[in-house]
């Protein structure tokens, strides 16, 4: 999986190359225009050599061996005299002997040979070469020349002079040993390039390190802008651009297994904002970034892609419980409390889970499912939902929903299904909690998870927790009457307390039921002390005034801090089951230490404790050692009817409660 910024680095390497191979080109231009201007210099130079030396020869030598001799070819019979010819041969025959000059001619103004130094005439220039005519003007001309004998010579074409007047008598061609010429060119041009070696490369290392300086800032800048727009400013997570590129890998596999995307959406962040401001609410968003990215494998990815939202790329995990076993790292993780501003904040949060390629093979099908499942989880107990697709079939719009609550309450559709609360030391039950269930007309049996949180922000809240109220009051009434004098518990919504509507509600109904105000337990989440903390705790005194048991639900889950616990007015406290789970689990340290704290903390100050979710003798065992109080869970009783939980039944209908040993031990009167 390459790295954020691997197109920058890209970007940066072909432009240096680019860079490094453009600055060649001048150098090599120039490397070639500086060799040959030294080669030709060298030449030059040599062949200049030559012509100071081939005057030399015509000053020093011819001139004075021919100072009586006519050569300007007017007379083509003439020839040189016996006395110049031996003049000349012994004025050339040291430098000839020397083979400091390979050959020697002297000729008149015409062309003819009048003296060779061997006496032969081999291979003279044509007369009307321009190097013989420069020389009979009175130019001397030097030029290399292949011989086949000799190999290559310096030729010299030198006008005689030998009047005083200075013009040219006749032309003396010298052939010069190149050798010479050729070793002083080799060493000058072995200097040079020495010279020009290093200027050379001086100047390819300044312009090499310019490129490198000059396409690292580009490559920088490159990252930062690809960066910036394929992430989150705020955590550094990558953003809906990048995740939806991270899905499209994971799902672009063949036939291999691809994996899941999940949906985490924070419980209450508006709060947090509300109440602590936007600077805590950023603080809070880049520790959960953190933890989540701990709590998860280096192959996975956390993206967050809008306000308090964020979504995790899982690859490899196909099934739901490979998905459940993750993410429970990832509940737990997120779970621990932070202290923002000198207050302690409990990071909850609901995940939904579309699983890939069951769910949905593109993006945009894996987003939608796993948004409706994490939308099931907020209305629901469980933070991690798998998507299911029949309950996605099922209508859960807004506005539909909240016209068949509506249709719902006036048509008498909602039921009450109650579950035991069981003495610890006894095995009796000692009270009944009333769960709301929906007989829809057309999709059965539902579980509050798919209408509470709708009910819980409109303005049915309030008229359902009262018919909520009035049912459960008189099937105790009707229990009670059964022999069966067991309180009953009723959960209200935070939204419930932010009035004193609430205690009016209750007293007429514990009148109009003849309910004892002791037999009544209203249960309340910790939620309800996030925000509007005075009038809610008014609304839990007003209740204790009235006589009626006041419950705290879901403890250690919320905003419930010691000096709440101390001043309101609670007679029991319910530990959540999130702690209670694990006390019988292969490694219970930790939620041991932290139900036996809740325990004696709740004792000090009074209340009775109640543990939720037991699920077998293990665990109730533990709990009864630990000195809890109260129970409930599967481990006694499913929700149920109050008749089938409580074995009360005045005909032969059939019942459906557990009839276990365990069952019997709790319905015994």
């Amino acid at each position: 999986m390459s790295g954020p910024g691997s197109s920058g680095r890209t970007l940066g390497s072909r432009l240096f190359a680019t860079y490094a191979a453009a600055s060649l080109v001048p150098i090599v231009g120039i490397s070639a225009l500086l060799i040959g201007g030294a080669r030709s210099d060298a030449l030059n130079t040599g062949l200049l050599q030559a012509k100071a030396q081939a005057a030399v020869i015509q000053q020093m030598a011819i001139g004075p061996a021919l100072r009586d001799a006519h050569l300007d070819g007017t007379v083509r019979d003439e020839a040189l005299t016996e006395d110049a010819v031996r003049r000349l041969g012994e004025s050339t025959q040291l430098a000839v002997f020397n083979a400091s000059v390979v050959h020697l001619r002297v000729r008149d103004e015409s062309g003819r040979v009048l003296f060779t130094d061997d006496g032969s005439d081999r291979s003279p220039q044509p007369a009307g070469s321009a190097d013989f005519r420069a020389a009979v003007a009175g130019t001397p001309v030097a030029s290399l020349v292949e011989d086949g004998v000799d190999g290559t010579v310096v030729r010299v074409t030198q006008p005689i002079i030998v009047s005083t007047a200075g013009r040219a008598s006749g032309v003396l061609e010298v052939e010069l040993p190149y050798e010479p010429i050729q070793q002083n060119l080799d060493a000058s041009l072995r200097s040079t390039y020495g010279r020009l070696a290093g200027g050379l490369l001086v100047l390819y290392v300044v312009l090499a390190s310019i490129s490198w300086s000059t396409t690292r800032r580009l490559r920088q800048h490159a990252a930062e802008r690809e960066h910036e727009a394929t992430h989150d400013q705020l955590t550094g997570l990558p953003n809906r651009a990048l995740l939806r590129e991270r899905v499209r890998r994971m799902t672009d596999r063949g036939a291999e297994p691809h994996g899941a995307l999940a949906l985490v959406d924070l419980d209450r962040f508006k709060d947090v904002n509300d109440t602590l401001g936007h600077h805590a609410g950023d603080v809070l968003l880049e520790v959960v970034a953190r933890r989540l990215q701990g709590a998860l494998r280096p192959d996975d990815t956390v993206a967050r892609i809008g306000g308090d939202e964020f979504a995790l790329v899982l690859p490899g995990v196909t099934t739901a419980d490979e998905a459940q076993a993750l993410l429970a790292r990832v509940v737990d993780e997120l779970g621990a409390d932070i202290d923002l501003d000198g207050t302690p904040i409990r990071i909850d949060a609901s995940i939904g889970v579309a699983l890939s390629p069951q769910h949905g093979a593109s993006f945009a099908e894996l987003l939608r499912h796993a948004d409706a499942a994490m939308y099931r989880g907020k209305r629901g107990t469980s933070s991690v939902v798998i998507y299911e697709p029949g309950a996605a079939e099922a209508p859960t719009g807004h506005g539909l929903l909240m016209r068949e609550l509506a249709a719902a309450l006036d048509r008498d559709e909602l039921v009450l299904h109650y579950q035991p609360q069981v003495d610890l030391v006894t095995g009796r039950a000692v009270g009944l909690e009333a769960l709301v269930r929906w007989q829809h007309p057309t999709r059965g049996l539902l579980p509050p998870v798919e209408f509470l949180p709708t009910l819980e922000q409109s303005h049915l809240i309030d008229p359902f927790t009262a018919w909520v109220l009035g049912r459960a009051l008189a099937d105790r009434a009707r229990w009670a009457e059964l022999g069966r004098d067991l309180f009953v518990a009723v959960n209200v919504s935070p939204r419930n307390l932010t009035t004193t509507g609430l205690v009016g509600t209750v007293a007429a109904l514990l009148e109009r039921t003849g309910t004892p105000a002791d037999r009544l337990t209203v249960e309340v989440t910790e939620s309800a002390f996030g925000t509007e903390t005075e009038q809610a705790g008014d609304v839990l005194r007003a209740l204790d005034d009235l006589g009626v048991r006041v419950s705290l639900d879901d403890f250690g889950t919320g905003y419930t801090s010691l000096r709440q616990l101390r001043s309101l007015p609670f007679a029991e406290v319910k530990i959540d089951r999130a702690f209670v789970a694990g006390v019988a689990s292969p490694d219970p340290d930790a939620d041991r230490a932290v139900v036996a704290s809740v325990v004696g903390l709740a004792h000090g100050l009074g209340c009775v404790v109640v543990a939720e979710g037991v699920e077998d003798d293990a665990a109730a065992a533990w709990l009864r050692a630990a000195g809890c109080d109260v129970a409930q869970g599967y481990h006694y009783a499913r929700p149920g009817p109050w008749r089938d939980v409580l074995g009360l039944h005045t005909n032969s209908t059939h019942s459906t409660h557990r009839t276990d040993s365990t069952e019997s031990q709790v319905v015994a009167p």
